[in-house]
């Protein structure tokens, strides 16, 4: 069935690689929203007939010879935000194409801009509103908006959305990967209504070295000169008048001396108002410093040890998507339980509610994009999207001070291709943002048995603030010498991070701590001991993240008993119970420093 459903659903979705979504808006949570959350209609659309057949133009039939073989009314229903896997049994691993549809009241406004945003939908999805097709977003962990002003009736409309998780070689994540494949609309989905002239875009932020210097940018929707914006922090008795230049942008760098600094010991945060004509926007903002300096990480001018763990977007105990604000906290609670500064959202950019309480409870935040493993470096429409994955990730974020790492790949192999892909992908981050650190994480480290050290070769790691790196010591390969005798010489100057360790457990399972064939929760805290023992061999080892924090989903790990579709590294059971492990992982972030 999935082959089939592949097949054809290539060249329906082949125009989407040239994205008709607009820029989205800075702080969408901050401006005047309608939520459109709830029951929608669905069609599982197996052969992908409905773009044909046009479902998005909700057809009824008219007079006693007309009919039509599909209709919303009746239908399926399907929560959104949620995924469909995790809502009906037929669909739990179901790769194919959706179509979701609702009504909605609406009303046009003379003096205001209507737009539809969506925080995510995995992974292609076309928009049509009022029977027409208005946009289209390729990927399954960005945001993106389009505008209605001018589509949207007064009274009744009617949205459709045409969704597929369908894989193909020149997505990302391609063909295979290490988690869940969930379809549909996954995070919220909002009218937002905003003033003719809005403040479309703006950077608030603490200058990257020095502490009581504030930069400012900000964008206006019309591009038009000298215009007015004022900014204020309140609480720092701050209060500035920003103009436009003939492009809308409008900068300005000023002193900021009483500021008290974000940390995870105390997640600071300030109202930052902004306001010009007839448009207003407020959130709260952290201020930070964060650099590198040889081998060390510095945040607000000392050295840090990030104490990190990663978990997927996923709440185990209910098989399914996470997406709101209870789900963050209660994934975000675990990590705090555990000793955690620190936390990598793995393997994709992760629901804003996530981003936005990590920094309230004072994580700092690796964040990436899912180029993971088998990705089609070689081509130039694969580079796009990720290129545009990578600014949709960082515009929505860059104000969010507990984001300190911008992650560009996981477990990719070295070649020239590769090389210049991600080169590609660090300028442009970097175009956007260098108040961050950029990192990869690589699966390149071997132990040379003539020199008896750990080594890795990789040429990219250069281009690197920070190299990170995923080591299954003990697990996908075994001990070469004693762990109290693993010595390291990986990249010796930059800081390094650990950051994928560990091996698989079922939960309650015991058995020989020294067999790994066991499963056994012994046999995992035996590992874990192992290597925190190699870590102090580590000079300039500047943190380490345990992969992972929550058994999840995966149809990779097919071991009928042991297994059964989950991918069981977690420190904690998708029952929500702590292994053995988590404690020996506690007790070392409790001491380490």
């Amino acid at each position: 069935m999935n082959k089939i459903v592949f097949r054809i659903l290539l060249p329906v979705f082949a125009c989407l690689q040239m994205a008709s979504a607009q820029d989205i808006m800075t702080n969408v949570y901050g401006r005047d929203i309608r939520s459109l959350n709830g029951k929608w209609s669905a069609i599982i659309d197996l052969y992908n007939q409905g773009y044909k057949t046009k479902f998005y133009q909700n057809k009824k039939p008219q007079g006693k010879t007309e009919f039509f073989e599909y209709s919303f009314d009746g239908a399926l229903q399907l929560n959104v935000p949620s995924d469909w896997n995790s809502q009906l049994p037929e669909l739990k691993y179901y790769e194919g194409t959706v179509w979701y549809a609702r009504h909605f009241e609406g009303k046009k406004v003379n003096d205001k801009r209507q737009f539809l945003y969506f925080g995510a939908v995995n992974y292609r999805c076309r928009i049509f509103l009022n029977g027409k097709e208005i946009g289209g977003h390729e990927g399954g962990f960005t945001p993106f908006q389009m505008e209605v002003t001018d589509l949207i009736n007064d009274g009744d409309n009617f949205v459709a959305v045409e969704v597929s998780n369908a894989r193909s070689k020149d997505a990302i994540p391609a063909m295979a990967f290490d988690w869940w494949n969930y379809g549909g609309i996954t995070r919220d989905v909002m009218l937002v209504s905003v003033p003719k002239a809005f403040i479309q875009d703006y950077s608030v932020q603490l200058d990257k070295n020095k502490p009581d210097v504030i930069h400012a940018q900000v964008k206006l929707s019309d591009k038009k000169a000298n215009s007015d914006v004022w900014m204020e922090i309140p609480e720092l008795e701050i209060k500035y008048k920003l103009q436009t230049n003939e492009q809308g942008l409008a900068n300005a760098s000023f002193p900021a001396r009483k500021i008290k600094r974000w940390s995870p010991e105390s997640p600071t945060l300030y109202k930052v108002i902004l306001s010009s004509g007839d448009d207003r926007v407020e959130e709260m903002i952290g201020f930070r410093n964060l650099n590198v300096k040889g081998t060390n990480i510095y945040l607000n001018g000392k050295p840090m040890f990030m104490k990190c763990v990663s978990f997927h977007e996923e709440i185990p105990q209910r098989k399914g998507r996470a997406y709101s604000e209870a789900d963050a906290a209660m994934l975000l609670s675990e990590a705090k339980a555990l000793g955690c500064n620190m936390i990598r959202l793995a393997h994709y950019p992760q629901n804003e509610y996530t981003v936005r309480l990590a920094e309230k409870m004072g994580f700092i935040l690796w964040q990436e994009i899912p180029v993971w493993q088998g990705i089609d470096f070689g081509d130039a429409g694969t580079q796009a999207k990720a290129k545009t994955m990578l600014t949709e990730m960082i515009q929505r974020d860059k104000n969010r001070c507990a984001v300190g790492f911008w992650g560009v790949a996981n477990e990719t192999q070295p070649s020239k291709e590769r090389n210049e892909f991600l080169t590609s992908l660090l300028n442009t981050g970097k175009q956007i943002d260098t108040t961050r650190l950029y990192a990869a994480a690589f699966d390149l480290v071997r132990f040379n048995r003539d020199k008896k050290i750990f080594e890795m070769n990789d040429t990219f790691t250069e281009q690197l603030d920070v190299v990170a790196v995923n080591k299954y010591q003990g697990w996908y390969q075994p001990w070469p010498l004693d762990p109290k005798d693993a010595k390291w010489n990986v990249t010796p100057n930059k800081p390094l991070l650990i950051s994928e360790f560990g091996g698989e457990a079922l939960y309650g399972q015991s058995g020989d701590e020294t067999v790994a064939s066991s499963w056994g929760e012994d046999y995992q805290a035996k590992l874990y001991r192992d290597n925190i023992v190699m870590f102090g061999n580590i000079p300039n080892l500047r943190g380490v993240s345990p992969w992972i924090l929550f058994d999840f989903r995966s149809p990779f790990r097919m071991h009928p008993t042991n297994q059964d579709g989950w991918n069981r590294k977690g420190l904690v059971s998708d029952q929500g119970i702590r292994k053995k492990a988590w404690y020996i992982m506690h007790d070392y972030y409790s001491k380490v420093k």
